[in-house]
């Protein structure tokens, strides 16, 4: 049964991660349309960019037509970017029939690759409709995964309800249900019971659905501490359920080596725990407590199976992002990460799996490494390199981070031999 539901869950997890962020879903459009019961004008003022009400959200901070270019207009947005500024950004408008539709596309980006931008486009349309009017907007872009897909659609939907609001109330609220920390409760929640439900609705399950729901917060929570200790002023973490969660910045790196210490202290922190868990589990052992040096061990594997896993060199993987910030590209790169895989696979081996599980494993976390590499956002300008004794102190902390969750594992496998 055990094995079932473990392959049913890596058959889920990799099919849902190839749809989520490599599948090629090409060109899409993403349309919303409301109805807006306020004065056509209210609204077109509210979605052009030089309209003056453009800032109704806060998230314009100020926009002007640049000087030369009139068909142009310079925003400053309330979004921070690396260097702690707010992000600038440069529009081209077109098609623009005043009070009635206009097309936007992004031509400069302070904080993104104009890359990011390359296929991007916007249409706005206003209709009238009865006492008020209906606004459509359309976004076209490329996309590679479904994630960002979900998430613009997402992102279109909150806003015009937003819009709404405001423009027929005069009232704007930030945030959104969402990301309330009840609903990512309510999201914690569903992920325990889509894990209890694949073991059967057991007793045993249900523990091991928590605990695996507790694991992964614990190891966004290490994320988020790193974020915090990095300068971010705003983290926030998201659960999805089956897949984990999500720990996410208040801006975009600045360095490289903000990078490596981001991804690492996802392990980083659950790290500080395994220790005295271990002793805990030794301890209690020792006094005839079966039971609790039984969960001691269920806990420590758990924990530990599960960040040595994510230290696994898959490019979107933490460990993936850390040695791709340690290691120079090409050779150094590709042996570092060869000697960490075989350091995995030396572990599972070690804690008494069975070759097939570990060659499995290896199979998974390849197939994992080839569907989302070369699959990421690229900053605008190159972020601030790192110097010798960065790399070698993050060099350290890897190894000793691997170590630590490496003998978690085998020491937590070995108790149940």
């Amino acid at each position: 049964m055990a094995g079932w539901t473990a392959t049913a869950l890596i058959v889920v997890n990799l099919g849902l991660i190839f749809l989520l962020i490599a599948a090629p879903l090409g060109i899409r459009t993403v349309s919303r349309s409301v109805r807006i019961k306020a004065p056509p004008t209210r609204v077109w003022n509210a979605v052009y960019p030089l309209g003056d009400q453009a800032g109704w959200s806060g998230e314009i901070a100020s926009a002007e037509a640049v000087e030369g270019q009139p068909d142009q207009v310079r925003l400053v947005t309330d979004w921070e970017g690396r260097d702690g500024q707010p992000i600038h950004r440069v529009e081209q408008l077109s098609n623009v029939a005043p009070g009635q539709a206009f097309a936007m596309r992004v031509v400069e980006d302070s904080s993104l690759d104009a890359g990011f931008w390359a296929t991007f486009s916007q249409r706005v349309v206003l209709e009238p409709e009865g006492e008020g009017v209906r606004l459509t907007i359309s976004q076209t872009d490329s996309y590679r995964g479904a994630a960002f897909l979900v998430f613009r659609s997402f992102a279109l939907r909150r806003m015009m309800a937003k819009l709404k609001r405001w423009a027929e109330t005069g009232e704007y609220r930030r945030g959104g249900m969402f990301e309330h920390p009840l609903t990512q409760v309510a999201m914690a929640a569903a992920s325990v019971m889509i894990l209890w439900s694949l073991t059967g609705f057991t007793v045993g399950g249900l523990a091991f659905a928590v605990m695996i729901t507790v694991v992964v917060a614990l190891h966004e929570l290490g994320h988020m501490a790193a974020f915090r200790v990095a300068g971010h002023r705003r983290t926030r973490m998201i659960f999805i359920p089956l897949l984990g969660g999500i720990a996410i910045g208040g801006r975009p790196y600045n360095s490289h080596f903000e990078v490596a210490f981001v991804a690492l202290m996802g392990a980083g922190f659950s790290a500080f725990l395994v220790p005295p868990l271990v002793q805990a589990g030794v301890f209690a052992a020792a006094s005839g407590n079966v039971h609790g040096g039984n969960f001691m061990a269920a806990l420590v594997g758990c924990i530990a199976l599960f960040n040595l896993a994510n230290l696994v060199p898959v490019w979107k993987f933490d460990g993936g992002q850390v040695l791709r910030q340690i290691c120079p590209q090409g050779l150094p790169l590709a042996a570092s990460s060869f000697a960490l895989f075989g350091l995995f696979l030396g572990v599972g081996w070690l804690a008494g799996f069975s070759s097939m599980i570990v060659l499995i494993a290896g199979g998974v976390f390849a197939a994992l490494s080839l569907m989302t590499s070369g699959n990421a956002v690229k900053p605008r300008h190159a972020l601030v390199p790192l110097d010798r004794r960065g790399r070698v102190a993050l060099a350290a902390a890897l190894v000793a981070v691997v170590f630590i969750h490496g003998s978690g594992v085998i020491w937590a496998f070995s108790h149940f031999a």
